[in-house]
């Protein structure tokens, strides 16, 4: 008897379940390894992105305070402020008002710095808006050459904004032989407006202090300004 041809038969219902559960175990298993790849670049990607943002925090915060001392400075100079006093170009153009201040003067000098400094007149009178020369002595009582740099203020601390210098021996580093004695001048007015400040009607004095620090690196000076002149010899 002839073999029938053997017709396919059709899949039963329990290896219909069995291989949509394969194919979802599949699927499921194929999900979750990509699942958990998106899951490890993103905290990579997290991770990378909070370490940029601590960097730049990090050089923001030393770029400011680099930063910080000469904007204070400046900031000082531009308003007066913490007794901080102006540098005038010029002597006002009107006349001096009849009210007078007293203007007294002190002088400081920082630890590790050999010098003896003073006022040459430790208290004036002057004008509101009257252009005044005083002197300061320095003496350099070391047996070498040494450095300094002045800084300045007034008081009361309101005053800053209208006590302007034209002159003043504090705008540059002083640099001293050993032994040697200088006078330093300050040409100064007290601004005029200082009378329509209603804040310091009843103000009588003000003081200018002066210290003067030791520098430890002088800048250098050219060699032409370091050499005495020398007689030149015929030829």
């Amino acid at each position: 008897m002839e073999n029938q041809p053997t017709m396919p038969q059709e899949p039963t219902e329990s290896r219909k379940a069995a291989s949509g559960r394969g194919l979802r175990g599949l699927v499921t298993l194929r999900g979750l390894v990509t699942l958990r790849g998106l899951v490890t670049l993103g905290g990579l990607g997290r991770d990378a992105a909070v370490a940029a943002i601590c960097g730049f925090v990090v050089v923001l915060m030393v770029g400011a305070s680099y930063a910080a001392v000469p904007f204070y400075n400046w900031f000082c100079r531009a308003t007066g402020f913490n007794g901080t006093t102006q540098v005038a170009t010029s002597a006002p153009s009107g006349a001096p008002l009849a009210r007078k201040v007293a203007v007294r003067f002190d002088a400081n000098v920082a630890p590790g710095l050999p010098w003896k400094f003073e006022p040459e007149q430790t208290e004036i009178e002057v004008k509101i808006g009257e252009v005044v020369t005083v002197f300061y002595t320095v003496t350099n009582q070391a047996a070498r050459v040494t450095s300094g740099q002045a800084a300045y203020n007034v008081a009361p601390l309101t005053v800053g904004a209208y006590f302007q210098k034209i002159n003043c021996f504090c705008f540059t580093e002083q640099t001293m032989a050993a032994g040697e004695k200088r006078e330093m001048p300050v040409v100064f007015y007290v601004d005029p407006a200082l009378a329509a400040d209603s804040e310091n009607d009843g103000l009588n004095t003000i003081t200018l202090s002066y210290t003067f620090y030791p520098v430890r690196d002088p800048a250098p000076k050219p060699l032409a300004a370091s050499e005495p002149d020398k007689p030149k010899k015929n030829l």
